[in-house]
C-alpha cells in the first residue's frame, strides 16, 4: 500500500489522511492547549473518499499518522451495466470495474472520458459537481 507518514501538527484542512486504513479528506482540525501533565491534542473530523463516512479521531500533536498517496488519472468508459462501469486507463490501457452511485449512473455514458482516483488499492470516479 502506498502511504507516507506525517505528524498530526503538519496536517491541514482539505488534505488527506488514513483513518482505519481508509483514505479520508480532513474537514476540520481543532487543537487543545497542552495540559499540566500532558501534551496538546488535536481532534480531526474527516470524511471517507470511498465510503463518504464521517470519521472523528483524537491524537497528540506529535503522533505520526499515515497520509495516502492518491493518484489522479483519466479513463475511458467502455460499458455501464449492473451499477458498475468498465473503464480503461488512458495511459496503461488496463481495464477494470468501478461501482457507481445513483448520481454517477445518470451522468456516465460509454465512450466518454472520466477522471478517477486510485488510493490504497481502491478506485473511484471523481466527477465535478
Amino acid at each position: 500500500m502506498s502511504w507516507q507518514e506525517a505528524e498530526v501538527r503538519e496536517l491541514k484542512v482539505g488534505r488527506y489522511m488514513l483513518v482505519d486504513d481508509s483514505p479520508c479528506k480532513i474537514m476540520e482540525i481543532t487543537t487543545s492547549k497542552p495540559g499540566k501533565h500532558g501534551e496538546a491534542k488535536s481532534r480531526i473530523v474527516a470524511i471517507g473518499i470511498f465510503d463518504n463516512q464521517k470519521h472523528s479521531v483524537v491524537f497528540p500533536v506529535k503522533h505520526k499518522v499515515k497520509i495516502p498517496i492518491i493518484e489522479k488519472k483519466n479513463a475511458q468508459v467502455l460499458a455501464v451495466a449492473n451499477r458498475e462501469a468498465q473503464l480503461m486507463d488512458s495511459e496503461t490501457f488496463e481495464t477494470f470495474q468501478v461501482p457507481l452511485s445513483d448520481d454517477e449512473l445518470e451522468k456516465i455514458k460509454p465512450g466518454t472520458e472520466v477522471p478517477y482516483w486510485e488510493a490504497m488499492g481502491k478506485r473511484k470516479i471523481m466527477l465535478q459537481n
